[in-house]
């Protein structure tokens, strides 16, 4: 489902360049970033037509909470014809977030709830503040995800977890969601933004070819049968090792130019 722009969809996604990272930011405060048909298209056109110049995206949310989840107000006028509709335009819009051609960090704190934690979920790296809390109260208002939960999340999560989340309204706290699996950092409250730019800045600085790998490839080889899938991994891996990036990289570290492993 595409609609056509909307005047009134203008500033629902503010962004900034920080050189190579573009950050954008989920702009309903007052809905606590509750997401209408406006917020999905305009995250839709702000993932289309990237530049070549940007490395990475930094997604994160105005005012006190990341994403408060789905707009009910516009929910209870659908048919069950425009609910899948609608469903398959939330599809299309995560879908353009998980495979962007660039990596994607999402900074989460205060509410991340249905389908702001939906959205979280097709990021590739995910930071939370210790005031980020994870619900999917669909259960409760009679409904199911409808954004691609019910596929990302139990990657992340497993499906028992997620059951448990949606049938009993549980709701996770930061530490709970790290440990469970949602979160890859967790960070104090108000320092999410600043940890989310410095990965996004160290992956930068990884070569463009090996990140587009990275994020497109292995998704893909993971849902693969494992004949297929180690087949797959070969060509990735040898496309990769011979991009010139690769070449020059390699040549660094050998030649006692590039930093071995550490832990830090």
């Amino acid at each position: 489902m595409s609609l056509p722009p909307d005047p009134s969809d203008a500033g629902l996604i503010l962004a900034e360049r920080h050189g190579a990272v573009l950050h954008l930011r989920l702009n309903r405060p007052a809905k606590r970033n509750a997401v209408n048909d406006g917020l999905v298209l305009a995250l839709d056109r702000a993932f289309t037509g990237l530049g070549s110049d940007v490395g990475c995206i930094v997604l994160s949310g105005e005012g006190q909470h990341f994403c408060a989840g789905l707009d009910l107000s516009e929910l209870s006028e659908r048919t069950v014809y425009e609910g899948v509709l609608h469903s398959r335009m939330w599809h299309a819009t995560l879908d353009k977030l998980q495979f962007a051609p660039v990596p994607v960090v999402a900074v989460l704190h205060g509410a991340t709830i249905g389908g702001g934690l939906e959205i979280a979920a097709a990021a590739h790296v995910r930071v939370a503040e210790r005031n980020a809390y994870y619900g999917l109260p669909e259960g409760q208002r009679g409904i199911f995800v409808g954004g691609g939960g019910s596929m990302r999340l139990p990657r992340l999560i497993g499906t028992s977890r997620m059951a448990d989340m949606m049938l009993t309204g549980r709701v996770f706290d930061a530490e709970e969601g790290q440990q469970a699996g949602l979160t890859n950092y967790l960070v104090g409250e108000g320092e999410g933004l600043a940890k989310g730019m410095a990965l996004a800045q160290k992956i930068c600085g990884n070569a463009p070819l090996s990140n587009f790998a990275v994020i497109q490839a292995l998704p893909r080889i993971a849902e693969l049968a494992p004949s297929e899938g180690l087949f797959v991994e070969s060509l990735v891996a040898a496309i990769a090792q011979g991009d010139p990036a690769a070449k020059q990289r390699i040549r660094a570290f050998l030649d006692g130019r590039a930093a071995k492993v550490a832990k830090q």
